[in-house]
């Protein structure tokens, strides 16, 4: 196992990351126990979770699957996981958490109930990598970064990241990190994916000069990569139930994912993947894992079956010559997702 730093900090984690927000609802408690026991036993140290899931959150069910995640984590060694959780953004951000009244924040107050909540869920007295699950335009960043870093030095955190970033975000924070002598975000966790290159205008850029690390999330595109959803919504897929879903931020998130573009450049990678005697879903979580700048790629599973493609390209280092031909996708048609 090749295990990468994140950041300048001293954790080191697998290449690929187990994402769980899929735990309570998309499968069950049991299953979710097989996701985690198969990547584990094949070398994945390194797992995510967040105070909101599962995914769509709901008032009913936030916070279950840090419960099971909890669970799971009591028939490990402590010390042989790499876990990191987030605090939910704030509630003038793209949506109101269905928590704390629907009154969140990145400010001292909401950070440190939403540590408290986690670490008893999680059943443990420490999170690894604690990250902002997005950024709060109101309050400043230094009133933030303070409380984050009140818990790296009351030893229940170790270190910390932000998630869903701009490059103006990120910069902020790490120079007024510096200038208060905290703790800064070692990490940042955006979407990225074959589908979804945009980190590379600029935040790629910020990340190689002050050394933070990428965590890339949805690295298949939700799945569109696979190139199911090139055969139509009856595949099945969480595209297939958002699309005709009552909420509209919901179904607007399904044709961000699937359109007429993403479509068009999944089936010239499935083309590719052909090419390379290449399972789809490798190809794209090998290009997500392909930059020096990323640390670890979060992969997601509603079962242990699934988890197969993704594990394959931990062994997967692609070519000059198929990023450059990937590369000249991305160029005719940019930005499928918008």
């Amino acid at each position: 196992m090749q295990y990468r730093y994140i950041g300048k900090s001293g954790l080191r984690v697998s290449p690929i990351c187990i994402g769980t927000m899929t735990f309570g609802l998309q499968c069950d408690e049991k299953e979710a126990f097989r996701i985690m026991d198969t990547a584990y036993e094949n070398g994945i140290n390194f797992y995510d979770t967040a105070e909101l899931y599962p995914v769509p959150p709901s008032k009913k069910l936030a916070g279950l699957t840090e419960e099971i995640v909890g669970k799971w984590l009591k028939t490990k060694s402590r010390d042989s996981i790499i876990l990191a959780s987030k605090v939910a953004g704030a509630a003038n951000g793209w949506f109101v958490p269905p928590i704390r009244h629907g009154l969140t924040a990145i400010d001292s107050f909401h950070i440190k109930r939403a540590i408290e909540g986690s670490l008893k869920r999680l059943q443990t007295d420490y999170i690894d990598l604690y990250q902002m699950h997005w950024s709060d335009s109101v309050v400043p960043i230094e009133e933030s970064l303070k409380a984050f870093d009140e818990l790296v030095r009351d030893g229940k955190v170790r270190y910390i990241g932000t998630s869903n970033d701009s490059a103006y975000g990120l910069t902020k924070a790490n120079e007024t990190s510096k200038r208060l002598g905290i703790a800064r975000f070692e990490s940042i966790q955006n979407n990225f994916s074959l589908n979804n290159p945009r980190f590379l205008d600029e935040l790629a850029n910020v990340c190689q000069k002050e050394s933070i690390s990428l965590l890339p999330y949805s690295p298949i595109a939700g799945g569109v990569l696979s190139g199911k959803y090139n055969q139509g919504f009856s595949q099945g897929g969480r595209y297939s139930d958002y699309i005709s879903d009552k909420n509209g931020r919901v179904r607007a998130q399904a044709t961000r994912f699937v359109n007429e573009k993403s479509l068009a450049t999944t089936a010239r990678y499935v083309e590719l993947a052909l090419e390379l005697d290449m399972h789809p879903v490798t190809l794209a979580v090998a290009y997500s894992k392909n930059f020096d700048f990323v640390a670890s790629t979060i992969i997601g599973a509603t079962s242990a079956a699934q988890l197969e493609p993704s594990l394959k390209a931990m062994d997967v280092a692609l070519s000059k010559e198929t990023m450059d031909r990937i590369a000249d996708i991305q160029k005719d048609i940019m930005y499928p997702m918008g």
